[in-house]
């Protein structure tokens, strides 16, 4: 056993179960997420920022549930990365990978049901044709403006458990907080400085901790002139990353895996 308790997620603040505890599998069902069907993000992305601490919905290429009673539990996203270089470190064709952007369990799951449900979500990606996964885990703590620790970190511990290949840290980098410890991520930026599709979302997000609504069309200058107001530096050692085969092919030629990261802390 790599910890005690496992974690979990409810209205966006972390919780812990016993790792030791066991899922009676019978009252559970893992299924892709669909609405008349079809592929569906709105229940993923309604579940995720509701639960999830980082209240955002990545990109989505795969969306997998787990259900007790018909009601969603959990919900894991297999995501476009940021940068599709990202997944260059897997063997296999990027249209063939794709990353564990959001996995989320709510506290009255049992403690083993997050390794079930992650083999249940790997069996599916593999019968949709995907050959490996890269999944990173944050580590670094965060608080809310008060001081409040918002988010405990994480080292994978779930990852590990399912004998990924650990690959080390992804680069450090400079973060930005709102005042409720969520980053508001360079992504984000980015779209309000371009005026790009979802900007409006992200400038409802500044304001509603504080900025004042832009009242000029220069939303770079707004952005600016709202950041060192409404956001504080945090700077981020980096996130520990996974890799994933989900074939005999990729599991060969995965690279040696470095020592697994611990630390006594509660972990994912």
């Amino acid at each position: 056993m790599l910890t005690n308790v496992s974690q979990r997620w409810r209205a966006g603040r972390d919780k812990y179960r016993p790792a030791g505890e066991v899922i009676d599998t019978s009252k559970y069902e893992v299924a892709p997420i669909t609405v008349n069907g079809k592929p569906a993000d709105k229940p993923a992305k309604d579940f995720v920022q509701k639960h999830h601490y980082s209240g955002t919905m990545p990109a989505a290429r795969e969306r997998v549930g787990l259900y007790r009673g018909g009601i969603m539990v959990g919900c894991a996203v297999f995501s476009v990365p940021c940068r599709m270089s990202v997944l260059d470190c897997l063997p296999c064709p990027r249209d063939a990978a794709v990353e564990l952007g959001r996995f989320v369990l709510l506290d009255d799951v049992p403690g083993n049901g997050e390794t079930w449900f992650l083999a249940r979500c790997f069996e599916y990606l593999r019968r949709e044709g995907y050959e490996g996964v890269v999944s990173f885990s944050d580590p670094m703590p965060r608080t809310d403006a008060t001081g409040r620790i918002v988010f405990k970190g994480h080292l994978g511990g779930i990852y590990q458990s399912s004998n990924a290949v650990y690959a080390g840290r992804a680069s450090a980098r400079t973060q930005w907080l709102l005042p409720d410890g969520s980053v508001f991520s360079e992504r984000a930026m980015s779209k309000v400085r371009g005026r790009e599709r979802g900007w409006r979302y992200s400038v409802d997000q500044l304001v509603a901790h504080g900025a004042p609504q832009p009242s000029v069309d220069d939303l770079a200058a707004w952005l600016r002139e709202v950041k060192p107001l409404v956001l504080r530096p945090f700077r981020h050692a980096g996130n520990h990353k996974y890799l994933i085969g989900l074939t005999k092919s990729v599991k060969r030629r995965l690279p040696a895996s470095l020592p697994y990261p611990k630390l006594n802390l509660p972990t994912l």
